[in-house]
């Protein structure tokens, strides 16, 4: 999965979690990359992955949800993230998240936020200026 305007990355350590999710975004229509922690999140996004939106669990071994965070906001990377989580405690988390969805999930609140900000997005990038055309 490239830069696609539909796709999302689903960071969780619950491998039924993950599972789940991929399951019910791809039925509705989204490309999905999973990780089980926040060092797997980045190694997807080094290598090309630009989704329209991340899913991120805060507790996970590894590299947690706020460490990973930290990490994408110090490249500089914009892309919204979604914090799903059993734990509503957001202390360590709460800079740069998009908004923050309860476990047990509802996949219509869940479905609702996604295609609100990847509908953002593409509005963002049909924006940009384009460079101009040399003959």
């Amino acid at each position: 999965m490239h830069g696609n305007s539909h796709s999302v990355l689903v960071i969780d350590d619950d491998v039924d979690i993950r599972e789940s999710l991929r399951d019910a975004l791809e039925d509705a229509g989204y490309e999905v990359a999973t990780a089980a922690n926040g060092r797997e999140g980045l190694e997807r996004l080094e290598h090309a992955l630009k989704p329209c939106v991340i899913l991120l669990d805060l507790m996970m071994p590894v590299m947690s949800g706020p460490e990973f965070l930290f990490a994408l906001r110090e490249a500089h990377d914009a892309t919204p993230v979604i914090v799903v989580s059993a734990y509503g405690e957001l202390a360590d988390a709460d800079t740069g998240i998009a908004c923050f969805i309860p476990k047990p999930v509802r996949l219509d609140t869940l479905l609702k936020a996604i295609r609100l900000h990847c509908c953002r997005l593409e509005v963002h990038e049909q924006e940009q200026p384009k460079p101009p055309r040399h003959m």
